[in-house]
């Protein structure tokens, strides 16, 4: 039996490779050109798996070749706008990721307020979702892969807020407020 193919993402970090991942992207990618189908993409899903496993030979893949190969097997199989679009939706995320900064401030009142609108405080870093997968996993003892749903569920909610600037308290509350509601569903589920 062949053994769990590991996945290097961007950051560096390290994860199972998950077929239903690759799904979700294609299934995405169709949806954004209004044509989402679950099984076309589970079909093409599989060339992917089938392609990793047997033809690459590999234990470790970066995703940025997982990404390659679904947008070559959407364009070879006629779905090149959805390729098309998929592109786009990664770099607009990789362009968000970019633009947006971490200021270590902890907001209390108006003057925290105006130091952040006024361009932040020393010490501002840029976003990255890896350093909460780390801080997660590090200090907080939770797994790599919940870690990686939590830090996803952030994500989502920076890039919503539209701020170039976030003080690093509104950071830390968010992910307590994200781990705090995944840890709860994790819990209901092992005891359902």
């Amino acid at each position: 039996m062949r053994s769990q193919l590991r996945v290097i993402k961007a950051d560096g970090g390290v994860e199972p490779y998950l077929h239903t991942k690759v799904m979700g992207t294609i299934n995405a990618a169709l949806g954004r050109v209004g044509r989402a189908d679950v099984y076309l993409a589970e079909q093409l899903a599989d060339v992917v798996t089938y392609y990793l496993y047997h033809e690459g030979r590999r234990s470790r893949v970066a995703s940025s070749e997982i990404l390659s190969m679904v947008k070559v097997v959407l364009s070879s199989t006629g779905h090149e706008d959805a390729a098309a679009a998929l592109s786009e939706h990664h770099y607009e995320r990789q362009l968000k990721r970019r633009r947006i900064e971490v200021a270590p401030i902890d907001v209390e009142g108006a003057e925290d307020a105006a130091l952040l609108w006024n361009g932040g405080a020393d010490g501002r870093q840029p976003w990255e979702k890896g350093r909460i997968v780390r801080d997660l996993v590090d200090k907080r003892g939770i797994s790599p892969e919940t870690a990686r749903t939590i830090a996803s569920m952030v994500e989502e909610k920076v890039f919503g807020m539209g701020m170039r600037v976030m003080p690093s308290s509104l950071v830390r509350q968010l992910v307590l407020g994200d781990t705090a509601a995944v840890l709860h569903a994790e819990r209901a589920l092992a005891t359902a």
